[in-house]
């Protein structure tokens, strides 16, 4: 593996030519470009904090913000792995005429989301400024450090992933379709549009710490905790008359996350590798 990763670090530049085309095709004859990108987020934003807030009653001061910082991760993960899930058979002629490693298609579709991400959380962080100025609210806090280490995390975790479904897509194409409709599932599992503490008040007392660690192993639910309470303070809320209070984040869980990324990375990349010089045979 060590050689296939030095070979993967000689074809940096088509890796970035990859990237810089995708980005160009996203955006070609779009006016506002990039913003289009971050258009929708904040459009299903707005429409979940008028659901979650007026209509179920869950009350949390400043709300969209917390749900953007979980919305926005999610947005990265699943645009990165519908776009990998195609991305072979996108790239199918190039594959059967030039010799590179097929590993950079999946990573190209990672780093272009990458971007994407980064953008956006950039804008994250104007909003957070705005209303702090304007509507007193809580400061940028000093644990935003650990943001550099969050996205790496992530970025870990999905490059594995599009290994795999990029891998499956081309000797099952049924993958993609199956991948839209797990992806569906997986939104309302991950504490997106609710924070993490709204399932553990509602887990059997008997078994509840228990209970909670086994919901956070799924990595991006971790993540998405990680998130959360690294960029924003914590906070009070009430659903249904039953108070709501943020609980400090799991380091220790967060630890096991990062080893569960790292191993997506490492088996992925050793799956992919294992199938892709029969590609051009498949496509």
């Amino acid at each position: 593996m060590i050689e296939e990763i030095k070979e993967l670090l000689r074809f940096k530049d088509l890796l970035k030519q990859l990237v810089i085309r995708d980005l160009k095709v996203r955006y070609k004859n779009s006016v506002l470009g990039f913003f289009w990108s971050l258009l929708n987020p904040l459009v299903q934003v707005a429409t979940i904090t008028i659901v979650v807030k007026y209509i179920m009653r869950l009350d949390i001061a400043n709300y969209s913000a917390y749900l953007l910082v979980g919305y926005l991760p999610w947005v990265f993960f699943q645009m990165a792995l519908l776009d990998s899930s195609q991305v072979i058979l996108m790239h199918r002629d190039l594959i059967r005429k030039v010799y590179f490693p097929r590993e950079l298609l999946p990573l190209s579709a990672v780093i272009a989301n990458l971007i994407h991400f980064i953008l956006a959380l950039v804008v994250f962080f104007v909003y957070l400024l705005v209303y702090r100025i304007f509507l007193h609210g809580a400061p940028i806090m000093a644990s935003v450090a650990w943001l550099p280490i969050l996205i790496l995390l992530q970025t870990l975790l999905l490059t594995g992933l599009t290994f795999v479904v990029s891998c499956m897509n081309v000797f099952f194409e049924d993958t993609k379709y199956l991948l839209t409709v797990l992806l569906n599932v997986l939104f309302y599992l991950t504490p997106v549009m609710y924070v993490s503490e709204l399932v553990y008040t509602r887990l059997p007392h008997a078994h509840q710490g228990l209970l909670f660690k086994l919901y956070l192993l799924m990595p991006l639910n971790m993540l998405t905790e990680a998130y959360r309470k690294t960029l924003l303070p914590a906070f009070h809320g009430v659903m249904g008359g039953v108070p709501i209070e943020s609980v400090p984040l799991d380091y220790m869980m967060l630890a096991v996350c990062a080893a569960i990324c790292i191993i997506s990375a490492i088996g992925g990349y050793a799956y992919f590798n294992a199938r892709k010089w029969v590609f051009a045979e498949r496509i």
